[in-house]
C-alpha cells in the first residue's frame, strides 16, 4: 500500500520478515501515530496477534507464516511454535491455514523463509484479483457501505473489501463509501478511513447504528465487507455488526457481497453454526480511549465476530471469481495449501 508519511509516499506491506525480525505495521496507533513493530520471537508474535498490533484474517496468516519462518532461522521447535498461534485467536480460518501451508513446507524439506514469502506473494496476487473481479460492481456514483477495516491492513498489501474499490478508483470511477465505526476497536473510524484517505477516494465515518438509517433511505447501492473464516454452505463470520447489515440490506434491496481469498473459506465446516466465534475482553467495551464509559459493576459481553447466513449474502468475491454463496463447494480442490512440488513448477 502507498502511504504517506511526513510529507513522503512510501510502499509497504502490513507485514514482512526483515534481519530475522517479523515486522508489521503497529495498527494499535494508527491513525495518529505511525509505528513498526518488530517481532524478536516466536512468543512476540503470538502476542502480536493476540493484542490486534496486527489484525484481519489473511493479514494474520500470513503474520504466523513469517513467525514459523523465524522459528525455523532460530532453530525453535515448530511444533509447538504452530500450536502456540492456534491458540491466539480462533475465529480467522486464515490462521490455521497459514499453520498448515508452513507445516506442509517443512515436511517437504522446503527451505521456511522461501515459503512464507511464497505464502505472502500468493495472498497479494489473491487481493489483487479479488479487487479485478469486484470492482466491476462499483458504477460512478455507487455508494458503498462498509464493516470494520477489510483494507491492506487486514492483509498483505491491498486488501479484500477495499480492493475493488482501489482498482475502481484507479480506473477512473469517482464514488462514495460509508465507514463503519465498527465499535468497540473502532477499525472502520480508525483504519478504514486512514486507508481511503490514502487512496484519495471520497468518505463519511457513521456510527454503527446509522448503516440501517442510509439503508433504509436508498442512499447505499452496494454493501462490500470482508470475512474471517467461511464454512463450506457460505455462511460467513466477519466483525460483529456484520450480520445485522446484511439483514437491513436484503430487507431494502440492497446487494451485499462478501470479499475473500479462498484461504478464508473452511471446508471442513457445513454451515456457520460451527464457527468459533472469539469473545474478547469486557474492557474494550467499557473503556474507551483509556476511560470508563458505563458504570464500574456494570458487566459486559464483548463478542468479536458474528455469522451471516448465505441467504443473505449476494455473493462471495474471491480470487477465481465471483461466486454465489451455494458454489463455493466447487473451489475446493484449489484451495488446500499446496505442496512442494506446486512451488518448484511455479518458479
Amino acid at each position: 500500500m502507498r502511504v504517506n508519511l511526513d510529507g513522503a509516499s512510501r510502499e509497504l506491506k502490513t507485514v514482512w520478515l526483515e534481519d530475522g525480525l517479523v515486522k508489521m505495521i503497529d495498527q494499535r496507533y494508527l491513525p495518529f501515530e505511525f509505528r513498526i513493530y518488530e517481532a524478536k520471537t516466536a512468543e512476540d508474535v503470538a502476542v502480536a496477534i493476540e493484542d490486534m498490533i496486527v489484525r484481519g484474517a489473511p493479514a494474520i496468516g500470513a503474520t504466523a507464516a513469517y513467525g514459523i519462518a523465524q522459528a525455523y532461522q532460530q532453530g525453535v521447535d515448530l511444533k509447538a511454535t504452530g500450536e502456540r498461534f492456534r491458540k491466539t485467536r480462533p475465529t480467522g480460518h486464515d490462521l490455521f491455514f497459514a499453520i498448515d501451508f508452513m507445516t506442509h513446507a517443512a515436511a517437504d524439506g522446503e527451505d521456511l523463509v522461501a515459503a512464507a514469502e511464497r505464502y505472502a506473494q500468493e495472498e497479494i496476487e489473491h487481493c489483487r484479483k479479488i479487487g479485478e473481479h469486484g470492482a466491476k460492481l462499483i458504477r460512478s456514483g455507487s455508494r458503498i457501505l462498509t464493516h470494520c477495516n477489510a483494507g491492506a491492513l487486514a492483509t498483505v498489501d491491498i486488501g479484500t473489501a477495499m480492493a475493488p474499490m482501489r482498482v475502481a478508483r484507479k480506473q477512473g470511477r469517482q464514488f462514495f463509501v460509508y465507514v463503519d465505526e465498527t465499535r468497540p476497536r473502532l477499525q472502520g473510524a480508525r483504519l478504514t478511513s486512514w486507508e481511503l484517505l490514502q487512496e484519495g477516494i471520497d468518505h463519511a465515518i457513521i456510527t454503527d447504528g446509522a448503516a440501517g438509517h442510509f439503508l433504509g433511505r436508498g442512499e447505499v447501492d452496494l454493501v462490500l465487507v470482508g470475512a474471517d473464516r467461511i464454512a463450506a454452505n457460505g455462511d460467513t463470520a466477519n466483525k460483529i455488526g456484520t450480520y445485522g447489515k446484511a439483514v437491513v440490506a436484503h430487507e431494502n434491496g440492497v446487494p451485499f457481497y462478501v470479499a475473500a481469498p479462498t484461504s478464508t473459506i473452511d471446508f471442513t465446516l457445513l454451515s456457520g453454526a460451527k464457527i468459533p466465534i472469539e469473545e474478547r475482553s469486557p474492557q474494550e467495551v467499557l473503556h474507551l480511549d483509556g476511560r470508563s464509559i458505563a458504570p464500574k459493576e456494570s458487566p459486559a459481553r464483548n463478542p468479536a465476530f458474528d455469522v451471516t447466513p448465505a441467504k443473505y449474502i449476494t455473493g462471495i468475491i474471491t480470487e477465481k471469481g465471483i461466486l454465489k454463496p451455494a458454489l463455493l463447494r466447487s473451489l475446493q480442490k484449489t484451495a488446500r495449501p499446496k505442496k512442494k512440488s506446486a512451488a518448484k513448477r511455479g518458479h
